[in-house]
């Protein structure tokens, strides 16, 4: 290990300082890791690594450990555990910050910044209401929009600004979007009423935010819902940021806009006729490509351009976006024409939507549809549960939703299902074409984002499954762009149902079990670099044997 653990932090700081957290945590966790071999090398008695690590149980690792520390080490690992924990807390994680805020106060006892520290981050784990959580009351549906360079992305904002839609949109624009509202359009059909804000004369907004986006937001609210003219929805331009959970991240972070606005979901437009192309483009290893990565993170998608390609391939097209995120509604679209129905007020983000679409059978599209890469579905294998009164019942038998204990802050995730063939159907028994063109294609691309979906019969026991949560935020948290599910928790009458975008994490249990449904677990993961062996193996430490 070259230089002090100090100067190794030096760019995780950096980092925490360009809000970029996720790169943070996991600059941090290099060093610290390296930190323990040489540490545990030392001690050759030490106890088995999987029952002692620094990151995952660190207050077992430092009270083996910190007899061999050397002081100055301490002050040193105090403050790295100081700064996960605040990479940690921008990526909405609190209750793991926590973790590594106690281990902090363990190698510097009472120091009074971290106390204080400690207590602000402990009040921050009060989660939103219940209907804040879904989106109800008087917030402000808000869509994240993203979406490759010449994708349709300026038709449907434009489009949003001009069309007699009877709907009352803010768009906003970040400081380095290249989208570029039709400036002929700004000039001639609208009014400028406050700085960077501009009326248009169908009702909607445009405006530009340069710098914070919690700052745009309140400064919207001010001067519509704060002088009584309120918003049916706020549009966000995301261009050229591929992972758009900084954006989504801003919903958790600051309180007012977590009251008065609600995270709907995230839209990404796609370019029917050139989509394969950036979807299929070769990067260099541990880069990710940005066009997966937008579909991926994606909860409805405009399959745009539909009049410059064929219906098959088209079909082809459809095929190649479920291998990477099965689970998003699919609208094709000439000229970005779009229903506002479509990217408003679908509530994305509640967990009651992830519990109706577990119901639609959310884990079924890529067996119906044949697409046997990328997507993976795995059935963990069945145990005996010695009387226990649910049965482990064979899951390519019966698919029902499951459920378990509560973790994590309350604020909710999910889909809604609609059901046309310009979205995506679900029924297998459907002979429309497109499902027959699409049940023919044989995908072979190997997409480094993919889908990996997990379901069994069993039920979980809860402190297994605590375990396996804080397992999958710590260590996958940074390649996990989406997941949802519902668990069968043990014991418990209800059906725990969760989503996270990266480290957020949020569930709660929702619906009790109704007798007639099969107790099961049922999740789908959307990342990158996924072992869908590792997920399952580490899934099956949960169950109930």
């Amino acid at each position: 290990m070259s230089g002090t653990l100090d100067e190794q932090m030096q760019p995780a700081r950096g980092l925490l300082a360009a809000a970029k957290y996720f790169d943070g945590v996991q600059v941090v966790n290099n060093v610290m890791e390296e930190f323990q071999g040489q540490l545990m090398a030392a001690f050759p008695d030490h106890p088995p690594v999987e029952k002692l690590d620094i990151l995952r149980t660190p207050e077992a690792f430092l009270t083996k450990m910190l007899p061999g520390i050397e002081e100055a080490r301490k002050g040193e690992l105090s403050r790295a555990y100081a700064l996960r924990a605040e990479l940690l807390v921008g990526l909405g994680a609190h209750k793991r910050a926590l973790v590594d805020l106690d281990a902090s106060l363990l190698l510097q006892p009472g120091q009074e910044a971290l106390l204080k520290r400690k207590s602000e981050v402990e009040a921050k784990m009060v989660g939103p209401t219940d209907d804040q959580a879904t989106g109800g009351g008087t917030k402000t549906p808000t869509t994240i929009i993203t979406g490759f360079l010449g994708a349709g992305k300026t038709t449907l904002l434009n489009h949003i600004l001009q069309a007699n839609h009877g709907k009352k949109i803010a768009v906003i624009e970040n400081e380095f979007g290249e989208v570029g509202i039709d400036d002929k359009l700004l000039s001639s059909k609208s009014s400028v009423t406050e700085e960077n804000i501009i009326e248009m004369n169908n009702g909607c907004i445009c405006c530009t935010v340069r710098g914070d986006l919690i700052a745009g937001l309140k400064k919207l609210h001010k001067q519509t819902t704060g002088k009584g003219k309120p918003l049916d929805g706020i549009i966000i331009e995301t261009t050229g940021l591929a992972d758009p959970a900084p954006v989504a991240q801003t919903f958790y972070a600051d309180d007012f806009v977590q009251g008065n606005m609600a995270l709907d979901g995230i839209l990404t437009v796609v370019d029917a006729k050139h989509v394969l192309e950036h979807l299929k483009e070769e990067k260099p290893d541990g880069v990710v490509n940005e066009a997966v990565e937008q579909v991926a993170f994606a909860d409805r998608i405009l399959l745009n351009k539909l009049d410059l390609v064929s219906a098959e391939y088209a079909d082809e097209v459809q095929g190649e976006i479920r291998c990477i995120n099965k689970t998003a509604h699919i609208k094709r679209t000439q000229n970005s024409q779009v229903d506002m129905d479509f990217i408003l007020g679908i509530r994305a983000f509640s967990l009651d939507k992830v519990l109706a679409q577990v119901n639609e059978g959310f884990l079924d599209e890529e067996e119906e549809h044949g697409h046997s890469h990328g997507a993976g579905h795995g059935h963990v294998s069945g145990h005996d549960h010695d009387g226990h009164s649910a049965e482990c019942t064979d899951p390519s038998h019966d698919h029902g939703a499951g459920h378990g204990a509560g973790h994590g802050a309350e604020h909710g995730g999910g889909h809604g299902h609609g059901h046309s063939h310009e979205e995506s159907c679900h029924d297998a028994s459907c002979e429309h074409d497109s499902h027959k063109k699409t049940r023919k294609a044989k995908h072979q691309h190997d997409y480094r984002v993919q889908s990996v979906g997990i379901e069994t019969g069993c039920e979980v026991r809860r402190d297994k499954l605590d375990s396996f949560i804080q397992w999958l935020m710590q260590e996958k948290g940074p390649d996990l762009f989406r997941s949802k599910g519902v668990l069968a928790v043990q014991g418990s009458p209800k059906k725990f149902v969760f989503q996270a975008v990266h480290m957020q994490f949020s569930g709660k249990p929702q619906d009790d079990w109704k007798p007639s449904e099969k107790r099961c677990c049922k999740m789908v993961f959307i990342g990158k670099n996924l072992n869908r062996q590792e997920l399952n193996k580490k899934f099956e430490e949960c169950l109930v044997k």
